[in-house]
C-alpha cells in the first residue's frame, strides 16, 4: 500500500525522485552537449530546418524522452512484468518521445521566423542542444514517476493532436481534406507513417486507460464495470487496427473498424445508465448529446452538406473527449465511494 502524502516515507520518497530527475537531467545535458560537438564541429547552424540546432535538438531528445520515460518506470514499477505491461511501457515511451520531437521542432520553427536569417553560434548550439535535453529527461522521468488517469488522458489528448497535426503538415497531397483524413496514411512518405504511428500507438493507449480507469470503479450492475471495459478496449483495438490496415491497400478492413469503433461507442455510451448507474446523470446526458451530433454529422453528409473529412474530425474529437470526461467522471464516483 502507497504511503499516506504527508506521511514522512512519502515526503522522503518525492524528494529521492525529485533528485534522479535532475540527475538524470544534467547527465543528459552531458551527453548531448558532448554529441552537439562532435555533430556540429564548432560552427554555428541554423535555428531550424535541415542540419539546424532545433532539427538536432528535438531528434535527440526524443531519444532522451525514451530512455527516461523507461527508467522512471522501473524505478516506481519494480518486480516482474506481464506482455500487456511491456506493451503499455513501449507505447507510453514512445508516446513521449514523438511529443518531445514535434514540441521542439514546432518551437524551433516559430524561433526561427521570429529571428529571419539568423544563425546561433557554436558555444549556443552546444549549450541549448543539452538544455533541451536536459528538460525533456527532467520531464519524461517526473511524468513516469507520477502517471496516474488524469496524466495519461492528457498525454493521449496531446499525442493525438500533435500526431495528427503532423502528419498534416507534412501531407505530400495539400488537397488531402478533398476526400477524407484516411487518405494521410496511404502514401508512402512520411505523412503516412506519421499518420498510423499515432493511431496505432494512440489504440494501445485507450486499451490502457479501459484497463486502468474501469478498475475499482463501484457499479451495482454486477457485470457493468466489465462491459463498459470491453467496450473501450474494442474502441482502442478498433483504433490501432485503422492505423495497421491502410485505406489504400485494405479498404474494407481499414472501414470496418473504422465504422466498428463508432458503432462500440454508440453501444456504450446508450447501455452506460444501465451499467454503471451511479455515474453523474449530467455526464449520461452528455454522451447522448455527443453520439447525437455524431449521427448527425453523418446525415449532413449523407445529403452532401459536410465533407467526410469533416465528420471524421469532429466525430473523433468528440469520442475523445468523452472518453477522457468518463475517466474523470469515473475517477470520482470511486473517490466518492471509498469516502
Amino acid at each position: 500500500m502507497e504511503p499516506l502524502a504527508d506521511s514522512p516515507a512519502a515526503s522522503y520518497r518525492e524528494r529521492r525522485i525529485e533528485s534522479l530527475s535532475l540527475a538524470l537531467g544534467a547527465g543528459a545535458f552531458v551527453v548531448v552537449a558532448v554529441v552537439a560537438i562532435i555533430a556540429f564541429r564548432g560552427q554555428a547552424a541554423p535555428i531550424a530546418g535541415p542540419g539546424s540546432v532545433g532539427q538536432f535538438a528535438a531528434v535527440c531528445s526524443g531519444a532522451v524522452a525514451i530512455a527516461a520515460f523507461v527508467t522512471g518506470d522501473l524505478v516506481v514499477r519494480r518486480g516482474r512484468r506481464g506482455f500487456l505491461a511491456i506493451v503499455d511501457l513501449a507505447a507510453l515511451a514512445f508516446a513521449h518521445a514523438v511529443i518531445a520531437i514535434l514540441t521542439w521542432t514546432l518551437l524551433s520553427v516559430i524561433l526561427e521566423d521570429a529571428f529571419f536569417s539568423a544563425e546561433v553560434y557554436a558555444i549556443p548550439v552546444i549549450l541549448l542542444s543539452g538544455a533541451v535535453a536536459a528538460v525533456t529527461a527532467y520531464v519524461a522521468f517526473l511524468s513516469a514517476t507520477h502517471m496516474d488517469l488524469t496524466l495519461l488522458a492528457i498525454l493521449l489528448a496531446t499525442f493525438l493532436i500533435e500526431g495528427m497535426l503532423a502528419s498534416m503538415l507534412t501531407a505530400s497531397d495539400p488537397l488531402w481534406w478533398h476526400e477524407h483524413l484516411s487518405s494521410l496514411g496511404a502514401t508512402r512518405d512520411i505523412s503516412s507513417l506519421a499518420f498510423n504511428l499515432t493511431l496505432i500507438v494512440a489504440g494501445i493507449m485507450v486499451t490502457t486507460l479501459a484497463r486502468s480507469a474501469t478498475a475499482g470503479v463501484p457499479s451495482s450492475n454486477p457485470h457493468g464495470m466489465a462491459r463498459v471495459r470491453l467496450c473501450l478496449v474494442l474502441i482502442g483495438v478498433f483504433l490501432a487496427f485503422v492505423g495497421v490496415f491502410k485505406v489504400d491497400d485494405f479498404f474494407w478492413l481499414h472501414t470496418g473498424f473504422a465504422s466498428g469503433m463508432a458503432v462500440v461507442y454508440g453501444v456504450l455510451v446508450i447501455r452506460l445508465p444501465a451499467w454503471v448507474p451511479d455515474l453523474s446523470r449530467f455526464f449520461i446526458v452528455l454522451g447522448w448529446v455527443f453520439f447525437g451530433l455524431m449521427l448527425l454529422l453523418g446525415v449532413f453528409y449523407a445529403i452532401g452538406r459536410y465533407t467526410l473529412t469533416a465528420v471524421e474530425l469532429v466525430g473523433g474529437t468528440l469520442v475523445f473527449t468523452w472518453i477522457i470526461l468518463f475517466i474523470r467522471n469515473a475517477a470520482a464516483l470511486q473517490q466518492d465511494t471509498t469516502r
